[in-house]
């Protein structure tokens, strides 16, 4: 059995349930976008955040869910999806999980609408059934990761990004909506306020681990749908880089960021890139900050009580950082 299918197996039926809930959330009177919610949904991913939500709320709840996680699940859902779409929109993106992407069968002007409206029906969900707390939960998700992205690009002019402008730029970007997912899912059954926030903690140490894990795919060699080297010619600055310049001579650490500023695209100065960060241990100190980040998530969940979901995030926990993809 696929370790996503042992997650999801103590909650198969609210995962079913739920992509019937989902699709009905984002239909229409349009025909044209009910053809295109109809081509995202048939082209779904892993759909690891409604299973954070899912499992969040039963391990809260004594196996217990409501209504209320169903639509939490879906407003994640949502907005992730809609996050996305606009993606692939500002990066020039053809293709999304192997597929063509939205803009790239409909045009930039249809995918941002597309994604707009997506958005639009998340936060409406939760106004309609006055699930006014689940709201701020996402919205400051929303902003968080708006924050991030341009944060990012900011800083990505001078590449003067130290380490801790680093986690800050990956909490936001990534680790902020992994936190919504828990805190989502803990939200929906409990109100007690310290017990939202450990799950919010849970998911962001989670998140954090999760994107240096995807800073680590870019200097290996495995195939996992990005080439090689794309941060660097993308300009981003990823820890084992961030490490390698803080941790070198001057001379090197001028010839590396003068390599990403000017030779980003030159595939033989990246691949020289690449070798040079690994020479430097930057690849074993990206790795033990991620296990670091693994171990204090773990430290959390095992504050509860043991039981088949506290299990499944467990094991979620570890996919995390021994994913092939």
């Amino acid at each position: 059995m696929k370790v996503t299918e042992q997650i999801k197996k103590p909650i198969y039926e609210e995962m079913e349930r739920f992509e019937k809930k989902f699709t009905d959330s984002m239909s229409s009177n349009v025909s044209l976008l009910n053809r295109i919610t109809h081509f995202i949904v048939n082209r779904k991913g892993k759909q690891m955040r409604p299973m954070f939500v899912f499992l969040t709320a039963k391990l809260l709840g004594d196996g217990a869910i409501t209504e209320r996680t169903y639509r939490g699940a879906s407003v994640i859902e949502l907005i992730h999806t809609a996050t996305l779409v606009h993606d692939d929109v500002v990066d020039d993106s053809n293709q999304r999980r192997g597929f063509f992407s939205i803009n790239a069968l409909w045009k930039n002007k249809i995918a941002v609408l597309v994604g707009d409206y997506l958005l639009s029906k998340g936060l409406l969900l939760c106004i309609n059934n006055e699930d006014f707390d689940l709201l701020k939960i996402i919205s400051v998700a929303v902003k968080e990761m708006s924050e991030g992205e341009l944060l990012q690009i900011e800083k990505a002019r001078n590449l003067d990004i130290t380490e801790d402008i680093y986690f800050e730029i990956i909490r936001q970007k990534t680790a902020t909506l992994l936190a919504a997912c828990c805190a989502m899912g803990a939200q929906s059954v409990s109100q007690d306020k310290d017990t939202v926030e450990k799950m919010r903690s849970f998911g962001t140490l989670l998140g954090m681990a999760f994107q240096i894990k995807d800073d680590l795919f870019d200097y290996g060699e495995t195939k996992i749908g990005k080439p090689t080297g794309i941060d660097i010619k993308e300009q981003k600055m990823t820890l084992p880089l961030i490490y390698a310049i803080n941790n070198v001579s001057k001379k090197d650490r001028n010839w590396l960021i003068h390599s990403v500023k000017k030779y980003n695209t030159d595939k033989k100065r990246v691949k020289k890139v690449i070798e040079f960060v690994k020479d430097s241990g930057g690849l074993e100190y990206a790795q033990k900050k991620m296990e670091a980040f693994q171990k204090d998530a773990l430290d959390i969940l095992m504050t509860f009580p043991k039981n088949d979901y506290r299990d499944s995030l467990e094991l979620m926990v570890n996919y995390v950082i021994t994913r092939k993809q």
